[in-house]
Formats: structure tokens, C-alpha cells, sequence
């Protein structure tokens, strides 16, 4: 078996999960990316990994299959062996008014949000405990808290990951497995060009801030990475607010 911390980062071909990985490849860890469509990406990153003397395999697959979760994590046991720290990152939506929403809007969203964390935290869980404990983070948003135009589907399944985190948590603790998550305020990434009101919202946060600016994708992973530390070896079952204190404001 392979004695190098391993690291599943879902979605992690770009964005917020890119600078996860990289940070925690930077930490000495081994990395898998995950990702659903883009491989010319996932490999890119992959390279840019490799340079920093991480191990290094990437797994395309849609989260919110159950079948296809499985098939993941056996190429994971199959390349490294083992696993220590999971991050639930990959997230999806439709962003509607509540209004306009259909099923399938519905389900698509909460399949990846919330079904994937779910399963992809199972079997994550069972390599861990093999190891004697492990992490996992999963990625929230405000809008799991208050209402944000057209986030309904988001919003509602950014609440249920926060819900999960504090289960799984009570649940896999005795396991010797810690389960947090990290809630945002707005992030200038890719997923932000799908808002038709981008730049709005965008200056929005930065002139409501109290820090002075908006979140960056390096202030989430900051904090990603300190979840999954031995500095958090206490934090169970938290969602971490990194937002400027944006949502302090009334």
C-alpha cells in the first residue's frame, strides 16, 4: 500500500477545487481529480500537480450516479490503495425564480449536491477507516441560509449539505473520521458566469463587505485546508463562514 496521504477532490479540474488540490498537493498529499466533462482540463491540472511532486490520477465521473461513484472509488483502490481526505466540491444548479422550476431541475440539482456527497462520503468512510480515520469537507454557500435571487434549487440543496456535514459527523467520529464543511460569500469563478446578474452581484459584495473585498477562491481553499489539518483535530460537524463578514450585515 502506498504510505502517501491520498486527497479525492470532487470538481476539482478548475476553480475552487483546483486551488484545493493544489494546496493539499503542496502539503505532500497524493491527488485524485474528479471531474464530469472536460478531460483536456483535468489533465492540465493534473500536469500542473505533478510539477509540485504529487502522484496524480484523474477519474471522470458524474457524482450523482450512484454506479458511477462506485466505479470511482475502485479505481481509486486500484491506483493508490488507500484514501485519507475527501472534499465534496463538485456542485451544480439550475437558477431559476422558484416559479419556473421543473422536476428535473429539481433532481439534478440535489442529485449532485446532495445524493453525491452522500455516497461519495460512504465510500470514502469505508477507506478510511481502514487507515484509522481521515477528513472530509464539503463546500457550502450563504444561500444556504438566506435567500438569494434565483437560488432556490442551490440554496435549498447548500442547506442539506450543512444538514449532512453535522450527521455524517456524529456518525463517523467514532470511525476516527472528522466531517466539516466551508461556507462562501459570492467568489468570482467560472460556476458565477452562469448568473445573469453577475457583475451586480459581484460589486454588490465588494461594496457590502466589511473586510473590503470579496472572497477569493484562495481564502475558501485557506480554509479547506485547515479543516482537513491536524490544527481542526476538534472541529466536527462545523460550517465555517469565509465571507468578510458580508453576512453579519443585516
Amino acid at each position: 500500500m502506498n504510505e502517501k496521504k491520498v486527497a479525492l477532490i470532487t470538481g476539482s479540474s478548475r476553480g475552487i477545487g483546483k486551488r484545493i488540490a493544489t494546496k493539499l498537493a503542496q502539503k505532500g498529499y497524493n491527488i485524485v481529480i474528479n471531474y464530469a466533462r472536460s478531460r483536456k482540463k483535468a489533465e492540465e491540472t493534473a500536469d500542473e500537480l505533478r510539477e509540485l511532486g504529487a502522484e496524480v490520477l484523474t477519474v471522470k465521473a458524474n457524482i450523482a450516479k450512484q454506479d458511477k461513484v462506485a466505479e470511482m472509488f475502485e479505481a481509486i483502490d486500484e491506483h493508490f490503495g488507500r484514501l485519507d481526505i475527501l472534499v465534496n466540491n463538485a456542485a451544480s444548479g439550475v437558477l431559476r425564480p422558484i416559479m419556473e422550476l421543473e422536476e428535473s431541475h429539481w433532481d439534478w440539482t440535489m442529485n449532485i449536491n446532495n445524493k453525491g456527497m452522500l455516497f461519495c462520503s460512504q465510500e470514502a468512510a469505508k477507506r478510511m477507516e481502514k487507515n484509522g480515520g481521515g477528513a472530509i469537507v464539503s463546500m457550502s454557500s450563504l444561500g444556504a441560509e438566506r435567500y438569494l435571487k434565483n437560488y432556490t434549487t442551490v440554496g435549498v440543496s447548500k442547506a442539506a449539505v450543512e444538514a449532512l456535514t453535522r450527521y455524517l459527523a456524529v456518525e463517523l467520529a467514532p470511525k476516527g473520521i472528522r466531517v466539516n464543511a466551508v461556507s462562501g460569500g459570492a467568489v468570482d469563478t467560472d460556476a458565477l458566469t452562469h448568473f445573469p446578474n453577475r457583475d451586480e452581484l459581484l460589486q454588490d459584495a465588494k461594496d457590502r463587505t466589511p473586510a473590503g473585498r470579496i472572497v477569493e477562491p484562495d481564502d475558501l481553499a485557506d480554509a479547506a485546508v485547515f479543516l482537513l489539518g491536524d490544527e481542526a483535530k476538534m472541529i466536527c460537524g462545523q460550517t465555517i463562514i469565509v465571507d468578510g463578514g458580508i453576512s453579519l450585515l443585516t
